[in-house]
């Protein structure tokens, strides 16, 4: 067991989501994570556990934590939306922190958006990112989170919400027809039925259906691959998988006023740069009616540092230790 030590200029940092759990330490200084270790989620019974596991692992004793969870947080409590598992603010100082948050995975990213540029972003279609205006954020993974950071004179507010659990609003007359496979499938189809790994399975399996053809895939990355290699089913799911994403993003940046762009993170979209940039996602983007020209001007960035959920994470742990 590594030897523990403690440090009140440091803060756990963590970045559960729906498979893989990180964490790191950070300098409540600079907000640079460090000692970075990922587990997998399957792997631990409870949410705590994967704690005390990098706390051993790393020797390792901060007195702040600050968590971003992928689940709805309530009064510091969360539910992991794809796993069993439970986590409260209050669990996480019995384990010996003095101060503890839990914040939406999502939260977490739009919190990041003050601090990124150049080599972590990659930009899709026109427009220019403003960071004194409001941004909106979302990305497919295991699920489908959203967010905004808010700004008026006051100030920017980051905002929890649960934009991937609204419903799927189809574009065409194909979109219709996945509508209906998907609905016959689950009942209600949100967007994250649609723009998440599983997802791109049950894209998969509705273009089957509608055109009669192609092959049963029950892996969202071995559809990927076999897009990114060329082969013709699968190339069609991902590029209306790209479409799709497309139009939802000109949603919430109609929805959250976020003039100042639209970051999309996630685990699938840096995967398939070429294929977005290509796709008709910008098209769908903008595809608003009287409200295209709106759009036009609003870019849309792909984050592709990996890290992006620990840089909002840190900003929380240091408002946390100087509060």
């Amino acid at each position: 067991m590594a030897t523990q030590t403690s440090s009140a200029a440091e803060a756990v940092v963590g970045d559960f989501g729906g498979t893989n759990v990180r964490l790191a330490v950070v300098s409540l200084s600079d907000g640079q994570p460090r000692d970075i270790r990922h587990y997998h989620s399957k792997d631990f019974s409870q949410a705590s556990d994967t704690v005390a596991k990098y706390l051993a692992d790393t020797g390792r004793s901060p007195s702040v934590i600050a968590i971003a969870a992928a689940g709805p947080v309530t009064s510091g409590n969360v539910r992991f939306t794809n796993l069993g598992w439970h986590l409260s603010e209050a669990e996480l100082k019995g384990m010996g922190f003095s101060a503890a948050r839990i914040l939406n995975d999502f939260v977490a990213v739009a919190l990041a958006t003050e601090f990124l540029g150049g080599s972590d972003l990659r930009q899709i279609g026109p427009g220019t990112p403003d960071g004194r205006l409001s941004v909106a954020v979302m990305g497919p993974g295991t699920g489908f989170g959203a967010s905004a950071l808010v700004r008026d004179e006051a100030g920017s507010c980051a905002m929890a919400a649960e934009s991937g659990h609204a419903s799927f609003a189809p574009d065409d007359d194909v979109e219709i027809e996945i509508l209906k496979f998907v609905r016959a499938r689950f009942g209600h189809v949100s967007i994250e039925r649609i723009l998440s790994g599983p997802g791109l399975c049950n894209v998969h399996d509705a273009l089957n259906h509608v055109e009669g053809s192609g092959e049963a895939i029950d892996d969202p990355q071995e559809i990927t691959r076999r897009a990114l290699a060329g082969e013709p089913s699968c190339r069609r799911t991902l590029e209306r998988f790209c479409a799709i994403l497309g139009g939802v993003a000109g949603n919430l940046a109609l929805t959250y006023g976020a003039l100042g762009g639209v970051y999309i993170a996630g685990g699938i979209v840096p995967n398939i740069l070429d294929v977005l940039d290509r796709s008709e996602f910008r098209r769908r983007f903008e595809s608003k009616g009287r409200f295209e020209n709106y759009l036009r001007g609003i870019a849309t960035c792909v984050i592709t540092r990996s890290d992006v959920a620990f840089l909002g994470a840190a900003r929380s742990a240091a408002r946390l230790a100087k509060a």
